[in-house]
């Protein structure tokens, strides 16, 4: 997979990226950090944790953190939702049984309206998502809406019936807040999984 490929399909913040974690059986996602190790450990010897660290800062996405995604040295995730609220993409997550068929019936509403949308595998397999992609970057609360409305009409997505196999939008978000990223997506491609 060729490195100017995903930088030009997949896109989000280029300021910050996050890396997969596993410790026992729990896992997650936390942002990518440039730090000093000696000066990190001497705040931790006074008490600090991680988190009210002060002297840290995102490192940005470059090609050689997508290398070592593609290679299957880490795993990454990735923040559609730019500063200005507008996104590159939007995506739907489908994780439970029926994944298969309702991510059909979204491709195929979009197909109709004639929105191009296309299917990914969820890296564990059982679940997928359907992504859709913008000349330039769209905002958020716009495409949001026009994706659940989609949804509403082929009974994908209602606020009272839990039964669909959707989970979430990508972004998830109409607006930063202003006290985090915003949620994230696993970028596709991870070695691991496309082997998988």
């Amino acid at each position: 997979m060729e490195i100017n490929f995903i930088n030009s399909i997949f896109k989000g913040r280029t300021d910050v990226f996050a890396i997969h974690w596993q410790k026992g059986k729990k896992s997650g996602y936390i942002p990518a950090y440039s730090y000093d190790p000696y000066m990190y450990r001497l705040h931790k010897m006074k008490g600090g944790s991680f988190k009210d660290y002060k002297d840290k800062k995102y490192l940005p996405l470059n090609d050689n953190q997508i290398q070592k995604h593609l290679s299957g040295q880490q795993l990454m995730g990735i923040y559609p939702l730019l500063r200005d609220n507008t996104s590159w993409f939007i995506a739907a997550d489908f994780d439970k049984q029926n994944w298969l068929e309702e991510c059909r019936k979204l491709i195929d509403i979009c197909t109709e309206k004639g929105i191009p949308a296309y299917l990914e595998r969820s890296r564990s397999g059982n679940g997928g998502h359907v992504w859709i992609f913008f000349n330039e970057p769209y905002p958020a609360i716009k495409s949001r809406r026009i994706i659940i409305g989609l949804m509403e009409q082929v009974q994908l997505f209602s606020l009272f019936d839990k039964g669909s196999s959707f989970d979430r939008l990508f972004p998830n978000q109409d607006y930063l807040s202003g006290k985090g990223l915003g949620n994230l997506i696993a970028l596709p491609f991870y070695k691991p999984a496309v082997e998988k």
